[in-house]
């Protein structure tokens, strides 16, 4: 896919347009990032992301009437490490940002792609009140198989091999389509995981998701890409799903891998906005 301005532009102007706001956690701050007025709705990314994970679903929801509240998690991005590391001590300090950020306005809709969902899903259950609906995307801890993933090393590769290799380990794991490991996927990857310092080992799986979803009281719904290879097969997904929160709603994004808002954008945002104007029965 060829892009009509470099990456570092891209990601630049969007950070640009976002209100800054950071919130205690551990010794130092968590940042959040905000465009928009209107309903909230808070965005969490994946393991070794940050913000950046939903670059190309943002301004789709401000443009619907959204207040779009994306964060970077504890130990991710530019978010200081978390007093402990455990799902408490992940949970505490963003359900602490949201009242002081949203205050009166709580509760919101919170979506959590991958390693966020389960962090949410936490959130939700030890701070009731956070959240109004949880819907969570491509997350493991639903004590189903994981799917092959394909990574090779990239440390002593140069130029245009290196650039091969960023792109095969996206597809092996992120992206189904290889068209949609372009240079905005790939300038993302390798800043986003040096940046992440969170010891997850242990924090999602092999059903800690499906453990704690009994004890969220908002409604919980999913969205999973039809390819996604880290957690494969939607209908075993949604099975899974449904064996704790039978009401769930479920939906498949065509043709999109793991990171599905990102492969998929426009089929994603539908699939998402759709769920939120639905009354929830999950």
């Amino acid at each position: 896919m060829t892009l009509a301005r470099e990456p570092a532009a891209i990601l630049a102007e969007l950070d640009a347009r976002a209100r800054r706001i950071e919130t205690p956690c551990g010794e130092g701050s968590m940042v959040w990032r905000v465009w928009g007025e209107g309903e909230p709705l808070v965005l969490g990314h994946g393991a070794q992301g940050s913000w950046q994970h939903w670059v190309r679903n943002i301004d789709a929801y401000v443009a619907a009437g959204r207040m779009v509240i994306a964060l970077d998690l504890p130990g991710h991005g530019d978010s200081a490490m978390p007093a402990r590391s455990d799902h408490a001590g992940v949970a505490g300090p963003m359900a602490h940002g949201l009242r002081e950020i949203l205050g009166a306005r709580l509760p919101v809709d919170i979506c959590g792609f991958s390693l966020s969902g389960t962090a949410f899903a936490y959130m939700a259950a030890f701070h009731p009140g956070v959240a109004r609906r949880l819907v969570l995307v491509g997350c493991g801890g639903l004590d189903t198989p994981h799917g092959a993933i394909d990574l090779g090393r990239v440390s002593g590769l140069t130029g245009e091999a290196r650039r091969a290799r960023l792109k095969a380990n996206l597809n092996g794991l992120m992206l189904h389509d290889p068209d949609s490991a372009d240079d905005l996927a790939i300038a993302m990857l390798l800043p986003n995981a040096k940046a992440a310092r969170l010891d997850i080992s242990g924090f999602v799986l092999p059903d800690k998701l499906l453990r704690i979803l009994p004890e969220v009281a908002a409604p919980v719904d999913a969205i999973w890409g039809e390819f996604d290879r880290p957690h494969p097969d939607p209908a075993m997904q949604e099975a899974a799903l449904r064996s704790v929160r039978p009401q769930a709603g479920f939906r498949v994004v065509e043709g999109a891998g793991h990171w599905a808002m990102y492969e998929r954008p426009a089929a994603f945002d539908a699939a998402l906005l759709g769920i939120l104007a639905t009354p929830p029965t999950g």
